[in-house]
């Protein structure tokens, strides 16, 4: 095999990357790499310079967690499980401690080197295996084929996060240096096809691409979060237009030629998740539209928490769907017949949307022009009575950029409350936080003074104060698992959050989403603490459903 095609020469390329804080230099190493492939294998080096092994939209899942990873590493070198927990948390890392436990195994393990289509015939087994035993075996066998830098980058492919600072901005860069085309045509292919595999091939062939394609899912527009109306107002004009910030699940809807597609923000394919969508959707226009899933019955949206039920499941029974329906909330159209919007301001996509008279299954998201912080705020107040997350302000002027966040829409949301909660538990970091305890597991007292845990979270700290509690943490450990220490409950903070939602997962019976510290509570003793009896109620509060504030989609 040509010696560019191996996973051994990506391993030392994105070595090399990861060695070198230049950004040019980043470039440069990956565009030479990029350079020596055929189009197959750029197609696939592409992708995994990037995190990802299949292409988004691709329904395709892997399903390795860490607990098969640690028995297909035990098989394949005879460590034992001590010493893989102490590897882990000595690189914070699992490609790194894979690489540190393959090395252990020395010269009774061969290997003849690996190529990238072999990796990507791997992959594909993996996804297409049933049941653990059967993805373990596959992954045993590619392993005991690797050396241990080889390993170190499927394990990092596995848990689709590389860390070699090789930004996504870069790997366009690279694209663009390899085969001469300018970045930002490189950017806005990227923006339109999503695949920055499908994206090399395109450019070293020398093609361009204009127009979204139906069924190559966008890169979502994004939001950035504004503190008030006051900064709202003050970044985007006087009037501004606002919707609504639903709580349900970001969708983009394909549909042409018959076929209908689902994609989630993550741009997986959630199709078969949501059948009834799928027969609304048969009787549209071919269109993109981009919006939201909601959980909906009578004319009234439904808590979040309803709505999970439905996530994950593939071809949901008739009772699963009747007992937890749903509609697609459209707020934007991207794509129409064969003419892209993307370019065209907001306004004129909006009526574009109404003049597609979506039917039944379909509502529009309801949309008000304010003019002034007052009026944002008086909407945002109202959108949080009733139990929405806060209001998304849009420019109407503005064109959809998919993939990026700039100032064309805010979005602006509060946390629903605080508790006080005291930590029960820490686990490792990794990545930055390698080396401390910053995964923090928190607690309060039920009616019989037992601590119940209730979440985890892992920001809002600063590093000093990580490095601090870490210390403490030490100090007041009960028992060491490895990757999780138990503490004695001396620790207070103030946890934000977004929601209470019911959760078997943890005693408590609930579950906080979103969690995130707002401030360690150095000054509050563990009995000053708030209980489970205000976290029920806080629930109790959220289970109503929601007024309706969508409108009839034609």
């Amino acid at each position: 095999m040509e010696a560019a095609a191996t996973l051994a020469s990506f391993a030392v390329t994105a070595d090399a990357i990861a060695a070198t804080g230049s950004k040019k230099a980043k470039v440069r190493l990956l565009a030479d790499h990029l350079l020596a492939l055929d189009a197959g294998r750029l197609l696939l080096a592409t992708r995994y310079y990037s995190g990802r092994v299949f292409a988004p939209g691709d329904p395709r899942t892997l399903n390795i967690g860490g607990s098969s990873l640690s028995t297909v590493l035990r098989e394949v070198t005879g460590v034992d499980a001590a010493a893989l927990s102490a590897a882990y948390r000595r690189h914070g890392d699992g490609g790194d401690a894979t690489a540190e436990v393959l090395a252990t195994a020395g010269p009774s393990r061969t290997h003849q080197g690996v190529d990238l289509v072999d990796i990507d015939a791997a992959f594909s087994a993996i996804a297409e295996a049933r049941g653990t035993q059967a993805r373990e075996a596959v992954l045993a066998d590619l392993l005991r084929r690797c050396s241990p830098d080889e390993g170190r980058y499927v394990v990092k492919l596995l848990s689709g996060d590389m860390r070699i600072g090789l930004r996504e901005g870069l790997v366009e860069e690279a694209i663009g240096t390899a085969f001469g085309r300018p970045a930002p045509e490189v950017a806005r292919a990227v923006m339109l096809l999503g695949d920055l595999g499908a994206v090399a091939c395109l450019v070293a062939r020398g093609e361009t691409i204009d127009t979204p394609q139906y069924f190559a899912p966008l890169r979502f527009m994004l939001a950035s979060p504004v503190a008030d109306a006051t900064e709202a107002v003050r970044r985007m004009g006087e009037e501004v237009w606002v919707e609504d910030k639903y709580d349900g699940i970001r969708c983009q809807l394909h549909k042409s030629s018959g076929r209908v597609a689902l994609y989630s923000r993550d741009l997986k394919d959630v199709t078969e998740q949501f059948p009834e969508v799928v027969d609304a959707g048969a009787r549209i226009p071919d269109v993109v539209l981009d919006g939201e899933l909601l959980a909906f019955r009578g004319g009234r949206v439904l808590p979040f928490r309803d709505l999970q039920t439905r996530l994950g499941r593939r071809n949901p029974s008739p009772a699963v769907r009747q007992a937890v329906p749903v509609v697609y909330v459209a707020w934007d159209v991207l794509l129409h017949d064969r003419e892209s919007l993307l370019d065209t301001p907001l306004r004129v996509r909006r009526h574009r949307l109404e003049s597609l008279a979506l039917g039944d299954g379909f509502a529009l998201a309801h949309l008000e022009a304010a003019v002034g912080a007052d009026a944002v705020d008086a909407r945002f107040i109202a959108a949080r009575a009733r139990r929405n997350e806060g209001l998304m302000l849009k420019d109407p002027e503005s064109a959809y950029t998919p993939g990026r966040r700039g100032l064309a829409w805010l979005k602006l949301k509060r946390p629903l409350d605080t508790l006080d909660v005291v930590v029960v538990g820490a686990e490792w970091g990794h990545g930055k936080r390698r080396g401390v305890l910053s995964d923090v597991t928190f607690a309060v007292p039920d009616a019989n003074g037992d601590l119940a845990t209730i979440g985890k979270a892992y920001t809002g700290l600063t590093d000093v104060e990580i490095a601090e509690m870490t210390a403490l943490l030490h100090d007041i450990t009960i028992a060491d698992n490895g990757y999780y220490r138990s503490v004695r409950p001396e620790i207070v903070l103030e946890v934000a959050f977004d929601a209470v939602q019911p959760s078997p997962r943890h005693r408590s019976g609930y579950a906080l989403r979103f969690p995130r510290i707002a401030r360690w509570r150095q000054d509050k003793p563990v009995d000053e603490i708030d209980t489970l009896e205000r976290v029920a109620a806080i629930a109790e509060s959220q289970s109503h459903d929601r007024e309706q504030l969508v409108d009839p989609a034609g």
